[in-house]
């Protein structure tokens, strides 16, 4: 029961892709050791045992066949990595690999030689088996028109191997289209699970570039914005620099006033821009609904959201904007969603955001309890008299809910002034010493 567990956490914290990939590669070599263990089987059945076969032939075969398995394993994970592209072919080990194939299928032929093959009609699948684990990773090495030449020169061989045997020509030919069958089946479907495999890789490369693009997106507003707060300040205090000079060129003690309001300006600016650095900026409601359906759907997660809110108090929509944000960075953090559902309901009395996505993993729940993000988002509720509730739900889904109460947070509240707006107070006196600029001139 806890190996189970284990396994089905250690499943569950895979992404999309790396569940493909393993199953994939898992597929290739269950496949080569399934053909593996049927040619053991089949070279000591009772009509091989009681054939008179020496019992080295019948011990060698089996060793052969084994160490078929063994050179097949590693060879079948470097041929993934190179039909991949991610490193290049190597042929020393496929030749290693198809001669081990040749000296098992000589030790079946052998071993059908003591047998008959009216005694032995096994032999046709033991001959089947054996190409197969050559074939597996052969076929991820040379184009699909190369790979089906081969099973015709393999079933061929195998096929007159047979006829050396003493077999007759029905025998003989239904080892050839036997064989061929088996290996046109094992190329289409090699190929195919390596064909879907490499598109996931493209799929996911590509999601990765959206979302370094959704980065460089945000990083680019972040510029924006501090571009916002330091080129209208910087206006500002320039205009009233000039000003300034103006004024004390012409012996106005007014001089002293304009440089102690570029003073002023200068620390508004300062704490602006830190303000912007550090994260501390008021985020704005519909701003973030909007940046998060846009990360998540270029992380390849399809977000749905409902509501806006209408008219909400400026702290109510700073509040509820970080809880989109948050959850947002959760979404995309743990687990492995392929859906997100952002819903937002007012009422008189209070507003609820509910974000519920699936893919929940099992580092969900610790997140839930523990996670750093939720603690500091609880504090930003608390100062709104909100609450916050998240944790897994039923269905597999997560769910956080923040609701903030309209009463108690109609009144506004004092806080810095938003990057995003001039000051009132930098914009009036600006405006003003225009025209007593003009007039001095």
């Amino acid at each position: 029961m806890w190996v189970r567990r284990v396994w089905v956490r250690r499943w569950q914290s895979r992404t999309g892709f790396d569940k493909i990939d393993l199953y994939t590669r898992g597929t290739f070599h269950s496949l080569a050791w399934i053909s593996i263990v049927t040619q053991v089987l089949l070279s000591v059945t009772r009509p091989v045992r009681h054939s008179g076969a020496p019992a080295a032939l019948i011990v060698l075969t089996v060793l052969t066949a084994v160490a078929q398995g063994v050179c097949a394993a590693p060879l079948i994970a470097r041929s993934v990595e190179s039909y991949l592209g991610r490193r290049a072919p190597e042929w020393r080990l496929p030749v290693l690999a198809a001669a081990l194939m040749f000296a098992n299928a000589a030790g079946l032929l052998a071993l059908g030689a003591y047998t008959g093959p009216e005694t032995f009609p096994e032999l046709q699948l033991a001959l089947g088996a054996v190409v197969v684990p050559f074939l597996t990773s052969l076929i991820l090495l040379v184009p699909v028109w190369l790979s089906f030449l081969a099973v015709v020169l393999l079933s061929a061989a195998l096929a007159g191997g047979v006829a050396l045997t003493g077999a007759g020509w029905p025998f003989v030919l239904g080892t050839f289209f036997g064989v061929g069958f088996g290996g046109g089946l094992a190329v289409v479907t090699v190929r195919l699970s390596a064909w879907t495999l490499g598109v996931m890789l493209k799929l996911r490369d590509a999601q990765d570039v959206e979302t370094r693009l959704a980065v460089a997106e945000e990083r680019l507003r972040f510029g924006r914005d501090m571009h916002d707060v330091l080129g209208r300040n910087l206006a500002v205090i320039a205009l009233k620099s000039e000003l300034a000079v103006e004024l004390a060129q012409r012996g106005k003690p007014a001089a002293v006033d304009q440089m102690i309001e570029v003073q002023r300006i200068a620390r508004v600016s300062q704490q602006e821009v830190r303000d912007v650095v550090r994260g501390y900026r008021e985020a704005d409601l519909r701003t973030e609904l909007v940046g998060a359906q846009g990360v998540l759907r270029a992380a390849g997660i399809e977000c749905t959201v409902h509501g806006d809110g209408g008219p909400l108090p400026a702290p109510v929509q700073s509040a509820l904007g970080w809880a989109v944000r948050e959850a947002a960075t959760n979404v995309l953090r743990h687990g492995d969603p392929r859906r997100c559902v952002i819903r937002l309901d007012a009422s008189r009395d209070d507003v609820r955001l509910v974000v519920e996505n699936d893919g929940v993993s099992a580092d969900t729940a610790v997140v839930s309890g523990g996670g750093s993000g939720l603690d500091g988002l609880r504090e930003r509720l608390d100062a709104v008299d909100g609450r916050l509730e998240a944790g897994p739900v039923d269905d597999g889904l997560f769910r956080l809910t923040a609701t903030v109460p309209l009463a108690s947070s109609s009144a506004p509240s004092p806080s810095a002034p938003s990057p995003s707006a001039p000051s009132p107070v930098s914009v009036v006196t600006a405006t003003e010493s225009a025209p007593a600029l003009l007039e001095e001139r």
